[in-house]
């Protein structure tokens, strides 16, 4: 019988296993969906405020989103957010968010759930 380890090996490898990569952007939106724009009462992915979504191989990810307007008062508050979420999914080994304003959001890039939530129809 061996006895249990009484320090941690800090350099020793994750026993848990890696998510597949192509499961990994499922669940990148799967968190994105729980980041919500402060004035309006929808996620940023159904808003339609995501505009490319990469993982690569090495599990890094990188976004480009937009806002509502480019005025918006959070403008320098949501890519922090949206990139600590995604630093936050299992198997993500780092987020970079892009904010960019080309093409300019419009409402036709929202989702019809996030038109019928906000009575759009």
């Amino acid at each position: 019988m061996m006895n249990p380890p009484t320090e941690f090996d800090l350099h020793a490898p994750d026993p848990r296993p890696e998510p597949p990569v192509s499961d990994l952007e499922d669940k990148v939106l799967e968190a994105l969906r729980t980041v919500f724009d402060p004035e309006i009462p929808v996620n940023i992915v159904d808003l339609g405020l995501i505009y490319d979504l990469r993982v690569l191989e090495d599990r890094r990810v990188f976004i480009a989103m937009t806002l509502t307007a480019p005025n918006c008062p959070v403008a320098e508050e949501i890519p922090v957010q949206v990139a600590d979420t995604v630093k936050a999914v299992p198997g993500v080994v780092d987020a970079t968010v892009s904010l960019v304003w080309m093409p300019p959001w419009t409402q036709d890039r929202m989702s019809e759930e996030a038109k019928l939530q906000l009575n759009l129809f």
